[in-house]
């Protein structure tokens, strides 16, 4: 084990013991569960992921309960290229899903480690785990599936109360090193009268147009998606600990309240600080990589797509420290997807 911490991110290195160990766990898990996105999976989940290697779980532990930095990578774990056959035209036509199986029960474990891993019905069909890959027809798209243009940094699904703690990405491929870009609300450093504008609930942020799309089609006008598109509710931009606050951005997306030029001013200044501070994390296969959705944002470099089936492929996760706190748009306690 090795952990190094550089510009809020905080790396994890497995050793060939760790790797050992996991293996023979992802190896034994596969014989009793075929699929990581399984209620019986993932009711085991937490007694699986007791498996992973001590220095690990403390290394994710820390990051969730600690806060020692705005997002994380763990390193070591390999992927074989073949193995895992093309890069999916669409992220609902792989080939053949059970060739990442092993990738994501690691990924699922890793992730449980945080919290719980939850869906939204208005992205992927409501799966646990997502295909980030370009698709023909989307490469202006702001969302996973684009690639020609600027993926603009955001806090992820930010418009929405109950957006996820964690967004946690894995590498199945990334052969021409196509970053995502990061950074952290320590980079924040504005005047105290612009920090209180921040701080106090004068923007409003709208759903994507994945999210609203989607919505539109399938929800009808209950989706709290919708509802929110219509008639978003003010929000600050910075909340939590005034000595280390949390941030809730997405410049894309957002505006002051109309007719709030000193909050318009705020944000104005507050984006082109976070801008100023971006840095590129490669995702390389078999690394996870986590951002903490409430102290970074995040968001990808443009990258010419060549649809050969070698494209850039992650999977994604997102996890909520608290799945109790969405009960209400949630069609079950039971239910891990989000409407």
């Amino acid at each position: 084990m090795n952990t190094t911490t550089l510009h809020d991110v905080t790396h994890y290195d497995l050793t060939d013991r760790e790797l050992a160990a996991i293996e023979t766990l992802i190896s034994d898990i596969g014989a009793d569960h075929r699929d990581p996105q399984d209620t019986a999976f993932l009711l085991d989940a937490p007694r699986l992921a007791a498996g992973l290697p001590t220095g690990l779980t403390r290394f994710l532990r820390t990051f969730r309960l600690s806060e020692p930095a705005s997002a994380l990578v763990v390193r070591g774990f390999p992927v074989d290229d073949a193995a895992i056959g093309a890069t999916p035209p669409h992220w609902s036509k792989q080939a053949d899903p059970a060739s990442t199986r092993r990738e994501e029960i690691y990924f699922m474990l890793v992730a449980t480690v945080l919290g719980e891993p939850f869906g939204w019905s208005t992205l992927q069909g409501g799966n646990l785990i997502h295909n980030v890959i370009p698709i023909r027809g989307e490469e202006h798209q702001q969302s996973g599936h684009g690639s020609a243009d600027l993926l603009e940094w955001h806090t992820e699904d930010g418009f929405h109360p109950y957006r996820c703690d964690y967004l946690g990405l894995m590498g199945m491929r990334n052969h021409t090193a196509v970053p995502t870009t990061h950074a952290s609300v320590l980079a924040l450093n504005l005047p105290d009268d612009v920090m209180r504008v921040l701080a106090e609930p004068r923007f409003l942020i709208r759903p994507d147009d994945e999210h609203l799309a989607n919505a539109r089609r399938d929800a009808g006008p209950n989706s709290t998606i919708m509802q929110i598109g219509d008639d978003p509710v003010p929000a600050a931009v910075l909340f939590g600990g005034a000595d280390r606050p949390y941030l809730r951005i997405d410049p894309y997306f957002m505006s002051a309240v109309p007719g709030d030029t000193e909050a318009e001013n705020a944000l104005t200044l507050a984006t082109k600080q976070l801008d100023g501070c971006l840095q590129d994390i490669v995702v390389r296969a078999g690394e996870i990589l986590f951002i903490d959705n409430f102290r970074a944002v995040h968001g990808r470099r443009p990258f010419r797509a060549a649809y050969d089936g070698r494209d850039r492929w992650l999977k994604k996760i997102v996890v909520s420290r608290d799945l109790r706190a969405s009960r209400a748009i949630r069609a079950g306690a039971g239910s891990r997807i989000l409407l």
